[in-house]
């Protein structure tokens, strides 16, 4: 039998790694507001990997961890604009009909593997050339 970690024990584990920082620093996350005591609105950057159209790019997005997170995912929005299949050219939603890892959520899934998986995404075959808006513009 698996122990489940409470909710806010597993944000407060995520915030305390995303603050440390980890992996090679390409993509980051934390808290919108650290005044939230319920740990829903987050801010993630990921810069965009070599040898594709996002190359050097640097993409803000926003993350919100509903009441039932851990149980089904965060909503995640790009604020910068970008041209990606998951990606909602109206509003920078990432669909989670699209994009694998947020339609097949775990529970085990973190904040971080999520924005890394997403920066896998852009080298894919189909979003590594795609044409992209111009760089520092944003969704309303």
């Amino acid at each position: 039998m698996s122990v489940q970690v409470p909710r806010s024990f597993r944000l407060l584990e995520e915030l305390d790694r995303g603050e440390k920082g980890f992996g090679d620093g390409t993509v980051s996350y934390g808290m919108e507001d650290p005044d939230d005591i319920h740990m829903r609105n987050w801010t993630g950057t990921i810069i965009g990997p070599p040898n594709t159209v996002h190359d050097g790019r640097i993409y803000s997005l926003k993350l919100h961890c509903d009441l039932n997170y851990p149980e089904q995912p965060p909503r995640i929005w790009f604020k910068s604009r970008i041209n990606l299949a998951c990606v909602d050219q109206r509003d920078g939603r990432v669909d989670p009909s699209k994009f694998h890892m947020l339609g097949n959520w775990k529970r085990e899934y973190t904040l971080e593997q999520l924005l890394t998986e997403i920066r896998r995404d852009m080298s894919s075959p189909t979003n590594r050339k795609l044409p992209q808006p111009p760089e520092g513009t944003n969704y309303n």
